[in-house]
């Protein structure tokens, strides 16, 4: 058997136990893996859905152009269907969303332009408006509008929820999900209600969005919305896919859990999947009462690691933002553990004769070059070599004509292994600003005196 484009293995996605991350809740919980959609997220359902309304309807058509604001996932599904049925693709998000994502919608042909995170949406620079000028501007355009596009959720009515129902033998007692546009969770769960009104429906939000206070409260709180660094889940309007009727608790979880939680899951289940995914279990973790012996909880994973790697897949951006404290050095333990020594530097106007007597009789190899005070560069003993072959008379003339780039900068929190990284040929050394503001340089012989401290 074969399928006659990639379109039609959308959907079908297994559902797989949870064992080692959720010990310690008492009903077995599965995983529904949405990354084994050929665009590697639940969104290519929604997706496919939205463009086959919108043709039925008229609204796309034959050569269009798709124009649509979306972090990535929505995008990438519109992206596939867009290449099989021969439409153009323009893509709004903001500047949170990982390189990754842009670079996999690019991939596939799509324009994507990229815009602040942190403005109001009704500002002309968010990526909803931008997306709806360029749906004016673009002939024969059309915006699918996945926030309030009903074609979203039904799209889930009618496949992610009877998969799940049929997936359980009819068992699940409780739905979890990230609550973005809200139509993965307002689909599934109105077919699975329909199925058994008992069913209980949680959805995951995060601290900076407005969904859980507005649920508990009905009150569309602003001072509930600032930025944060979950991606997926959240948002700073109400999206008309949200239906919070269906929707029976909401659970906030911190950027810092979300993330690194996303990370247990591959290191204790060996599924790798992405930042919405570890908000979700986190949640679950978090709401371990509410749970008992034979209730059968399912929790939907969204989408596929690999649009994180830059991210909670990487440990020098998880420990720049606090999230992670690792046993290994960092640049603050590696001048903690060096001789208490003032850094040499050199002013671009001085000579460069001045600059060979600084390193003769200090015994250093290699001096960082300031204007003002400020590094703007380095000169080492290859660089005063190498010009002095092709001009001894370079002697005399001013640093800043024989000045290289600067050595790194690195944050005191960055690894000895990310530090170590940077030290080659080119860049023999590091620079680090303490607390203080005093700039240190680590060499590798102070990386290894740190070791075999």
């Amino acid at each position: 058997m074969w399928y006659n484009n990639i379109l039609e293995t959308i959907g079908h996605t297994p559902l797989v136990k949870l064992n080692k991350v959720t010990k310690d809740i008492p009903a077995i919980v599965l995983a529904k893996i949405e990354t084994t959609n050929p665009g590697n997220s639940i969104k290519d359902r929604m997706a496919l859905k939205m463009i086959e309304d919108a043709e039925r309807s008229g609204k796309l058509k034959p050569g269009g152009t798709i124009i649509e604001g979306t972090s990535g996932n929505t995008g990438m599904g519109l992206a596939i269907a867009a290449v099989i049925k021969g439409y153009k693709c323009i893509f709004t998000s903001t500047d949170k969303q990982s390189k990754e994502k842009f670079d996999a919608l690019r991939a596939f042909g799509a324009e994507v332009i990229v815009c602040p995170t942190n403005v109001e949406p009704e500002d002309p620079r968010s990526y909803y408006s931008v997306s709806s000028r360029l749906e004016r501007e673009v002939p024969n355009s059309w915006k699918p509008n996945q926030y309030d596009n009903l074609s979203n959720s039904q799209a889930h009515y009618e496949q992610t929820g009877p998969e799940i129902w049929e997936q359980t033998g009819g068992k699940v007692t409780h739905l979890v999900a990230g609550v973005g546009t809200g139509g993965t969770i307002s689909g599934t769960a109105r077919y699975l209600k329909e199925m058994n009104p008992n069913i209980k429906v949680l959805g995951i939000d995060t601290y900076g969005s407005v969904f859980k206070k507005y649920k508990e409260t009905g009150d569309f709180d602003k001072n509930e919305i600032y930025p944060y660094i979950t991606e997926g889940i959240g948002e700073d309007f109400l999206p008309q896919n949200v239906d919070f009727s269906l929707i029976d608790h909401f659970e906030k979880v911190t950027d810092k859990d979300a993330a690194l939680m996303t990370r247990e899951v591959a290191r204790k289940e060996g599924i790798f999947a992405g930042n919405s995914t570890g908000s979700a279990v986190a949640g679950v973790v978090q709401m371990k009462d509410m749970f008992k012996e034979g209730d059968v909880v399912v929790i939907i994973f969204p989408d596929h690691g690999t649009r994180y790697l830059g991210k909670m897949y990487n440990d020098d951006w998880l420990r720049d933002r606090g999230f992670l404290k690792d046993e290994k050095l960092t640049a603050r333990d590696i001048i903690g553990k060096k001789d208490v020594q003032e850094i040499i530097t050199i002013d671009c106007e001085k000579s460069v004769l001045e600059a060979i007597n600084t390193i003769k009789s200090l015994n250093i190899s290699q001096i960082p070059v300031t204007q003002k005070g400020m590094v703007i560069g380095k000169i080492t003993e290859s660089d005063i070599l190498n010009s002095l072959l092709e001009n001894p008379s370079i002697k005399s003339q001013p640093v800043k004509n024989i000045t290289t780039a600067p050595f790194p900068f690195v944050d005191l929190n960055t690894s000895i292994d990310r530090i170590s990284g940077l030290i080659n040929k080119e860049n023999i050394a590091v620079l680090v600003e303490d607390e203080s503001g005093k700039i240190e340089i680590i060499t590798q012989y102070d990386i290894i005196n740190a070791i075999s401290a």
